[in-house]
């Protein structure tokens, strides 16, 4: 006869061997990544173009246009860590779930917010920095509402390995989509209107109104699966935050995360500058986005290949290390011609797919890694706080061309002097090339969790009952 000890430990090995099987389907995983998608048909329209509408439309100067992304990044940081803490500290869960409301009652403040950012008041010098502040800090704030959650809801779908994967590559899909979209069709869609203080917030708007359309799908095709609803008990909030601390493998991730993305926007943010004024080729920027998305889908292809044959780990190893070859090649050899530029830079994009593809999948992965450490599991902790460090990167990323260009002696439309024209190609190829080289090597060296010691925790905490 079977012991009743033995007994239970079958049924908690049955439990791991369910949890630890990919189960999701694929509607469930591209309505996941359609909610990138809707995120970024809001988020990359100030990423990209939010900069140049500050100084060339509202006609702020860089120093104050930069000076906003990088308090407004600062303030959204701060206001991500309270989402989170909102969030893992609910209670009385219905039958929304615990993070899928916040997409679904988000999405429209969001799309408003995403509009007044591009409008252009007429105001004096003084009236328009102000409006430029407050739009953009109120864009961000109701943008911390859906994406800390939406970005939470993966930890929750799955806790396979090979599952999580996967929503990486659809969520990577959604967020380079957008991309496309906003590379490719906002400077034509302005272009159509009499003037462009008229046509972005135009172009904007239908963008952002398909952008509700996709946080709805998403709302209504994903399930939460493991969500552990807090016990109201007092300090909670700062117990999760005390364990975060000594979290290892979050430490890691966060500085990588802070140097990689710091690089990707740098690049997003001075793109513009650097096409217009050093090859004298604006509207390359729908070119060079019909590329990067041309070559997306070929990326993560070879992302889940070299995830399954060598882990996340190296396989982020690997798309870093092939990113910071080609911008080296670009600002040493090809970067001045177009032909050669857009061939080198079609393979840095493509490297570059490789790492932001698993990056998800690695704050997941965190989320478990926590758990086994402290006994507290904190999803929306664990993400605000990785998102932290991600505003702090964009902020900078923000902020730094901004400066640059002052530096540099930019002026709005017109011909620029031969050291301003040296200084965007430092600014475009270089400093995102040493960002990741620091990166790589923090990474390589520093992060503990590889997919096999992934899957060995959460044995350990099935066993534990703990998920």
């Amino acid at each position: 006869m079977v012991s009743m000890t033995t007994k239970r430990n079958q049924d908690k090995h049955a439990k791991f061997e369910e949890i630890g099987t990919p189960k999701l389907k694929f509607k469930e995983k591209l309505s996941y990544g359609l909610g990138d998608l809707g995120n970024g048909m809001m988020f990359d329209m100030g990423q990209i173009y939010l900069l140049k509408f500050f100084t060339d439309i509202l006609g702020i100067s860089a120093f104050y246009g930069g000076l906003v992304f990088l308090v407004s990044k600062i303030f959204d940081a701060f206001v991500d860590t309270g989402v989170g803490t909102y969030v893992d500290s609910r209670t009385n869960i219905g039958k929304r779930g615990k993070f899928r409301p916040f997409i679904l009652f988000g999405t429209v403040p969001l799309a408003i917010c995403t509009v007044l950012s591009f409008i252009s008041p007429n105001l004096d010098q003084s009236g328009k920095i102000i409006w430029a502040f407050a739009t953009y800090m109120l864009f961000n704030a109701a943008y911390s509402i859906v994406n800390i959650p939406y970005g939470s809801l993966s930890a929750s779908m799955t806790v396979n390995s090979e599952d999580r994967t996967q929503l990486s590559v659809y969520r990577n899909l959604g967020s380079q989509g957008a991309l496309f979209v906003a590379g490719i069709v906002v400077i034509p869609m302005v272009n159509q209107f009499p003037n462009h203080a008229l046509g972005y917030p135009i172009a904007v708007g239908l963008l952002a109104a398909v952008g509700v359309i996709l946080h709805l799908i998403c709302y209504k095709n994903v399930k939460e699966r493991h969500v552990i609803q807090r016990p109201k008990t007092k300090g909670m909030g700062k117990q999760a935050f005390i364990s975060l601390v000594k979290n290892s493998a979050f430490a890691i991730l966060a500085t990588y995360t802070l140097l990689t993305i710091m690089a990707t926007f740098l690049k997003q943010s001075s793109q513009l500058y650097y096409f217009q004024y050093v090859m004298d080729a604006p509207n390359l920027v729908g070119f060079v986005s019909t590329l990067n998305f041309v070559i997306l889908i070929p990326g993560l292809y070879i992302t889940t290949l070299l995830s399954k044959k060598v882990g996340k780990k190296m396989t982020a190893v690997i798309g870093i290390g092939g990113f910071i070859v080609c911008e080296v090649l670009n600002y040493l050899f090809f970067g001045d011609d177009i032909t050669t530029f857009l061939v080198v830079n079609t393979i840095s994009s493509f490297f570059l797919v490789i790492p932001n593809t698993v990056a998800w999948a690695f704050i997941a992965d965190v989320v478990e890694y926590g758990q086994w450490k402290s006994g507290i599991r904190s999803e929306g902790i664990t993400y605000s706080s990785y998102s932290f460090t991600r505003k702090i990167s964009q902020a900078l990323a923000g902020f730094i061309p901004g400066l640059a260009l002052t530096m540099i002696g930019y002026k709005p439309n017109v011909a620029q002097s031969a050291e301003t024209l040296a200084g965007l190609k430092v600014l475009f190829f270089a400093v995102p090339a040493i960002g990741c080289l620091i990166a790589l090597f923090i990474f390589l060296f520093g992060y503990p969790l590889t997919d096999k010691r992934h899957k060995q925790i959460v044995k350990e905490l099935a066993l534990r009952e703990e998920i």
